[in-house]
C-alpha cells in the first residue's frame, strides 16, 4: 500500500506531541475483509491514569479535483470507522488533512455539512512545519 506523500510529516507532529507509534500503519483483519489506516498512536495521559487511543488516515488533497479526493478520503474513513468499532473500539479514527486544503476546501459548505453529517474528526497538520494545528472532534 502506498504511503501519502505528507505521511511522515503527520507522524513526525505526532511525536512531537508526545504520541507514541504503535502502528505503521494498522492493519485490521475481518473475515477475509484486509484494512491498512496509515498509523495508530496512543497517549498516556498520566492525571486520568488512562490511555488515549487514536487512528490516522492521511490525506494530501493535492490532487486537481478536491472533491474526487474527498470522496475517497470519507469512503476510506467511513469502512475504517466501522473496522475500528468492530475490534478496537477505544480507538478513535481521525481524517489528517493539511492546512492549505482545511483552509480552502473544508470551508466549502458541501463539505462542511459532510463533516457534521457523517461525523468526522479531522486532525488538521502543516506538512512544511511537522505540526498539528487543529483536532476537531
Amino acid at each position: 500500500m502506498a504511503r501519502d506523500l505528507f505521511h511522515n510529516s503527520v507522524r513526525n507532529a505526532l511525536l512531537k506531541e508526545s504520541w507514541t507509534i504503535t502502528a505503521d500503519p494498522l492493519r485490521i483483519r475481518i473475515d477475509g475483509v484486509k484494512l491498512e489506516v496509515d498509523l495508530a498512536a496512543e497517549k498516556v495521559l498520566a492525571a486520568e491514569r488512562k490511555g488515549e487511543k487514536i487512528a490516522i488516515e492521511i490525506k494530501s488533497f493535492l490532487n486537481t479535483s478536491a472533491i474526487t479526493d474527498f470522496h475517497a478520503a470519507l469512503g476510506q474513513f467511513l469502512n475504517y470507522r466501522l473496522a475500528l468499532q468492530m475490534t478496537e473500539p477505544e480507538r478513535i479514527l481521525y481524517l489528517a488533512v493539511p492546512l492549505e486544503a482545511f483552509d480552502s476546501f473544508f470551508q466549502e459548505r458541501f463539505v462542511k455539512e459532510a463533516i457534521k453529517l457523517y461525523q468526522l474528526r479531522l486532525l488538521v497538520y502543516d506538512p512544511e512545519q511537522e505540526v498539528i494545528h487543529q483536532w476537531i472532534s
